[in-house]
Order: C-alpha cells, then structure tokens, then sequence
C-alpha cells in the first residue's frame, strides 16, 4: 500500500495485475490493519474481501510500461518463481534496462529469472529481500517453499541486509530491492528517482 500511495502522490500511474488477472485476495491482517496507506489503498480500490478484477499479467507489454514492481506477501513464494509470464516480463525489462522494483518477499520473482544466454539476472548483482532470519523470528520458516534469502545468494546474487526488521533499500543500476515492509517507503522514493530522475 505504501509505494502504491506514493507512486499515486508522484503522478505515476500505476497498473495493478496478478500472475494470471482476476481477483486477488487480500491478507486477512492486511484487510484489518489501521495503518493510514492500508486504509487509503482499500478506500481507493473499493475492495472489501479481494482485488476483483487485476490485469494479468500477460497482458503487459515491456514497451507500455515503464517499471516493474513486486511487493511483499507470503503468497509471492508459490506465485512467482516458476510462473514463465513473470520470467518473461522480469527478462525483457532487464533487457531494456528498465527499472525492476520488488520488496519483502517480492525478489522471489528473481529467483528464477534467466538471461537469453541461460544466466541468472541476478547473478553478481547487489540486492536485499526478507532475510532467512527475519523468516524465523516471525516463525513461518517451516511454511515457507524455499528460504528466499538463500535462493537468491544460489543465484549468484549479492546479497546485503541490515538488522532484522530494520530498514534496507539497495539500489544496483535499475534493479531495486528493500528488505521487509520498513522498507516500503524509501523503496518507492528509489523507484520515483529512477523513474523521474529526481
């Protein structure tokens, strides 16, 4: 909610879309939670019990759009590393030197993605995402497919972080990446900078 409302506030407009379109359920703690942006994102979009109609994704032409984003959410995990339309899309915008945003659980749309040559985008490539710690100290390390962190340092990736649920945004050319949600804000700011080129 929070990059949507800045991005929103900065005059980009902003496309939401789901692996495969359609509806799109919220968190449960997510629908409940007070904070201003979540309160003002629910508002926005009308929605009571799920997004119901996002775009799908394969609907997105890399030459219509100028940034990808990935937010955070548990669900990402299952979604996004083997879905091919993710693949494709995080391939041709790196290709075109784009901007390529994700936060929290978001990377796991990186764990996969693959140059034409067979190599990982990421591989050599500065960037954060939920750490293996912060997945257990919430305790939901047991549920998880993979442990994100350590997927993408398999990726060849470099992976930096601060201390657990602290702030942490790296920015490596146009792929930018934050830590958890702490990061949301200053996420979106990297990501209006690279967009605006203020």
């Amino acid at each position: 909610a929070t990059p949507w409302c800045r991005l929103i506030d900065a005059g980009i407009e902003v496309i939401l879309t789901t692996p495969d379109g359609g509806p799109a359920n919220i968190d449960p703690s997510s629908r409940h939670d007070s904070a201003r942006d979540n309160r003002r994102f629910v508002t926005a979009m009308g929605i009571k019990g799920g997004l119901a109609g996002t775009r799908a994704l394969s609907s997105i032409h890399p030459l219509d759009v100028d940034a990808l984003y990935f937010p955070g959410g548990h669900g990402t995990m299952w979604d996004l590393p083997h879905h091919p339309t993710v693949q494709r899309l995080v391939d041709a915008m790196m290709s075109a030197e784009k901007p390529v945003a994700a936060s929290c659980h978001g990377p796991a749309a990186l764990v996969n993605a693959q140059r034409k040559n067979g190599h990982y985008w990421i591989s050599g490539r500065r960037l954060t995402a939920f750490t293996d710690s912060e997945e257990h100290v919430t305790g939901k390390a047991v549920l998880m497919p993979f442990m994100l962190e350590t997927a993408l340092r398999e990726c060849g990736a470099v992976f930096e972080a601060a201390e657990d649920f602290a702030p942490c945004v790296v920015v490596d050319d146009n792929l930018i990446t934050g830590q958890n949600p702490a990061s949301s804000a200053h996420l979106a700011d990297a990501m209006i900078a690279a967009l605006t080129g203020l």
